[in-house]
């Protein structure tokens, strides 16, 4: 478990990487991303006006988070592939004074964190968010992702996945 502080806009919210950390209230999932290997690579998607990150997005209303998960890898990076749970960020604003209750995010959600084993690349079309994907090394993605340092947690929570399969 680690945890930062973070600036998102202008506010400064607490989040915390929880590793396999299971999600009982649905409902305070904002978010759902993928980390997507394939031969040992890591794709990246740039989105526009936020440069590089993990594909992922908000939940449909209704929408189960793995089905959440694969459309949207498929929407931002065009890839197909099996999914397996890492864990969460909890996003906490409980010591954000500009934080809004009636606003459209919960005091305390969560982003659900999914490592995707991509077996289906289709070709790259920009009818999304996304304008790009790129290939990353693995030990290159803390040099790419300029979001917050929890990303190299996912990734390397990601990557345990990885070795207990039996795959370097």
């Amino acid at each position: 478990m680690a945890s930062i502080f973070a600036k998102w806009g202008e506010h400064l919210v607490k989040l915390t990487w929880i590793p396999q950390m299971k999600i009982t209230e649905l409902t305070k999932v904002t978010s759902v991303h993928a980390v997507c290997m394939l031969d040992g690579y890591v794709m990246l998607v740039h989105i526009k006006n936020r440069g590089f990150n993990y594909p992922g997005g908000h939940v449909e209303p209704g929408e189960e988070l793995e089905k959440a998960v694969l459309r949207e890898a498929y929407e931002e990076g065009y890839v197909i592939g099996s999914i397996q749970y890492i864990g969460a960020i909890e996003v906490s604003h409980e010591e954000n004074p500009a934080f809004d209750p009636n606003g459209k995010y919960p005091l305390i959600g969560y982003q659900a964190f999914y490592r995707m084993d991509i077996t289906e690349c289709h070709p790259f079309l920009r009818k999304h968010e996304s304008v790009t994907r790129i290939w990353v090394e693995t030990s290159e993605v803390q040099y790419v992702i300029h979001d917050h340092e929890l990303s190299q947690f996912i990734l390397a929570e990601a990557l345990t996945l990885n070795m207990d399969k039996g795959v370097i």
